[in-house]
């Protein structure tokens, strides 16, 4: 009997670049855009036939994400961070798919009003883009701020929202 690797990766091509997922015993620990790939993953050659059933759930939610037809994430997340990281991290799960707000609304929504800068801080350090949707944060005048993602993809993940967000009926 051959032991299970601890930890698997596969690379999905998105709308808006490369992401390297990770799992880690069932959870999703990294989706992170790649602009280069190493020489180990150029040599892998996984297709998604060959990664864990868990990432080929991720690949196929990432794919409803990106047509409109998914708004809210169903799977089991374990990122890596300190204790305030991991809870500037979880406030963003708590953003309403479509919707943005401040680096302030996030530091109120973990009760530390005063950790502005620590929680943008914290979410340039996420290390599961758009499924921790740190790309849902602005600045508080409304301006785009920085991505670890880069700006353009933030842009566009914040424009395919916006297009499919469901109308709200009073």
């Amino acid at each position: 009997m051959t032991a299970c690797p601890s930890q698997v990766s596969c690379l999905y091509q998105s709308p808006l670049g490369q992401l390297k997922l990770v799992e880690k015993h069932g959870f999703l620990t990294q989706s992170d855009f790649i602009d280069e790939l190493s020489e180990e993953e150029i040599g892998s050659g996984i297709s998604l036939q060959q990664v864990s059933a868990f990432l080929q759930k991720v690949c196929l939610q990432l794919d409803e994400y990106f047509s409109g037809n998914l708004h809210k994430f169903d799977l089991p997340l374990k990122p890596q961070g300190t204790v305030f990281q991991r809870s500037a991290w979880n406030a963003l799960l708590r953003i309403p798919y479509g919707e943005t707000r401040s680096y302030l609304q996030q530091a109120q929504a973990i009760e530390n009003p005063k950790a502005v800068r620590a929680v943008g801080m914290a979410n340039s350090r996420n290390p599961i883009h758009i499924i921790i949707p740190c790309h849902r944060v602005i600045g508080k005048n409304g301006a785009l701020t920085g991505y670890a993602g880069g700006i353009e993809r933030k842009i566009g993940l914040l424009e395919l929202e916006k297009r499919f967000k469901p109308v709200q009926m009073n």
